[in-house]
């Protein structure tokens, strides 16, 4: 989709410790970094251009991303036209497993984060949760930064 306005097809890859990993593509304009996401989790939808770097976007995801079993442990930023050269990952009618695997082996940068961070947010998240099981939270700081949320979650 980026593409077509003239972006080159980057996408950020994340690790988590529960390998459930995410994968969201991202843009610059203006010489900030955004990103456009969809996601069954309200804090892993896209980002407006907001963030000098793509370690400040990828940041900008790791409280959200903390669930029952999810922390982010690192991330990284790839062109995928040149990561798959001659594959057709764009307009194959068929799996693109090949881009998973890719993607999958390709050398992520660490993100540090303390664990009495992690177990304080994974605390907010879990009561919420018990309160509101219906619910996903959206008690975020850096929301003025997201793309508009889709109505089920507003």
């Amino acid at each position: 989709m980026l593409e077509q306005h003239g972006y080159p097809p980057l996408v950020l890859s994340f690790e988590s410790i529960d390998e459930l990993d995410h994968v969201i593509f991202v843009y610059r304009e203006r010489g900030r970094w955004g990103s456009v996401a969809r996601s069954r989790d309200p804090g892993l939808h896209g980002r407006k251009p907001a963030f000098a770097t793509t370690r400040a976007l990828a940041l900008s995801y790791f409280d959200a991303y903390i669930d029952f079993t999810g922390r982010l442990t690192g991330y990284v930023v790839v062109n995928l036209a040149q990561l798959m050269g001659e594959y057709d990952w764009r307009l194959s009618d068929r799996n693109i497993w090949k881009v998973e695997r890719s993607l999958l082996d390709y050398p992520h940068r660490s993100i540090a984060s303390s664990d009495r961070r992690v177990d304080r947010l994974r605390a907010k998240y879990q009561a919420f949760r018990a309160k509101f099981p219906d619910r996903k939270p959206i008690f975020y700081r850096g929301r003025e930064r997201w793309m508009e949320l889709p109505p089920e979650f507003r």
